[in-house]
């Protein structure tokens, strides 16, 4: 089996492949400061909790956008599944994409790992919006063509800023809320944030469709931690991926080191 990690800001999501089935899967906080052993410690005991031995472990791919915990995770997943050198996934690797971009190695891994699934799993030109502590738009052809994007403040980052910045606004659950004319405070902040990123993610892919360099129009894959909740609301989404970015680095291992059993 592969176990593959995808590093974000706000979250570690890790998932567990036998071939192209995803059989566990788990989120662990990333700012929490861990070394090599207490990595190696906590991957080993998610995998027991839910029956898995480390044993199954056979390859490690990682997609990071974090560098301080890619070296400490690489060197775990080495000492505590003998796995030899983690797959590390970024702008350097050879996948068959090619970046139109003006700075190639500065994409972000996840931005590559799931415009990569979206173009082998859907065969289609694709507009990947991925809903965590940033929400990009990333556009990618059916042939692999990696045309950019855009990035904006996530929608949980937009609400935290707003409550830690003003000094009579307090935090409030993001729930989708029932009318846009909130008469609580709270019921107005979940209006103003759920319901503008809603309509902003609606915007950003109508503005990004008139601007597609080809007469197909784009599929709108949304992912993410906020996925699922906000793809209800939104017009322009056409399907949801939860584990889109796992599936890529999957997808990125088998095209770059082939199955292990291979």
């Amino acid at each position: 089996m592969i176990l593959v990690f995808d590093v974000g800001n706000t979250e570690l999501t890790i998932g567990l492949f036998s071939e192209a089935e995803l059989r566990g899967h788990w989120r662990v906080m990333t700012d929490v400061a861990r070394t090599p052993d207490e990595f190696g410690v906590l991957l080993r005991s998610l995998l027991a909790g839910r029956g898995f031995s480390p044993d199954v472990v056979e390859s490690v791919a990682i997609g990071s956008v974090v560098p301080r915990v890619t070296g400490p995770l690489a060197e775990a997943c080495k000492a505590y599944f003998d796995v030899g050198q983690p797959l590390i996934v970024d702008a350097r690797a050879p996948l068959p994409i090619t970046l139109e971009v003006d700075e190639p190695m500065t994409v972000g891994a996840d931005r590559l790992i799931n415009t990569l699934a979206a173009s082998r799993l859907f065969n289609r030109d694709a507009i990947v919006v991925d809903l965590g502590t940033a929400t990009t738009f990333d556009c990618i052809t059916a042939d692999g063509v990696f045309l950019g994007g855009a990035i904006a403040p996530g929608v949980a980052t937009a609400s935290e800023t707003l409550t830690r910045r003003t000094s009579k606004l307090p935090a409030t659950e993001l729930t989708i809320p029932s009318r846009a004319i909130g008469t609580r405070t709270e019921e107005c902040i979940r209006a103003g944030v759920i319901f503008g990123a809603v309509d902003a993610i609606d915007g950003m892919v109508a503005r990004i469709k008139r601007e597609w360099p080809r007469r197909t129009e784009p599929m709108v894959i949304a992912t993410g931690g906020l996925a699922e909740t906000l793809a209800t609301l939104c017009k322009s989404i056409d399907r949801v991926e939860p584990y889109l970015t796992l599936q890529g680095l999957q997808i990125a291992h088998e095209m770059l080191r082939g199955s292990p059993n291979s």
